[in-house]
């Protein structure tokens, strides 16, 4: 899978792999209610489907998260944007990025 946003990224550190195969089994085991992780072969970029809350603008809507792990994840947060098209939302620009500052 490609992206308008593809940052040059370092190869993950030990912890960080190690890190990443435990939560990423943890999620296909027990994923959380909305979100679905969609297999890629690629532990540094995980691809996440979400779907809109019942009862909300976003209901019956399907997004696309990509979060990038950086090198000395859990250390440093990883990057989550919104591949397009990305929600109309005031909090998400339409590049897809999250206004931090809701966080």
């Amino acid at each position: 899978m490609t992206s308008s946003s593809a940052p040059s990224r370092k190869t993950l550190s030990k912890i960080a792999c190690n890190r990443l195969q435990k939560e990423l089994v943890e999620w296909q085991v027990n994923p959380p209610a909305g979100f679905k992780h969609k297999d890629t072969d690629n532990l540094q970029r995980w691809i996440i489907e979400v779907n809109g809350a019942p009862g909300t603008l976003y209901a019956n809507e399907t997004y696309q998260l990509q979060v990038d792990f950086p090198e000395h994840y859990p250390m440093e947060a990883p990057q989550v944007i919104f591949l397009s098209p990305a929600p109309l939302h005031p909090h998400i620009y339409s590049n897809g990025h999250i206004c931090l500052g809701i966080i």
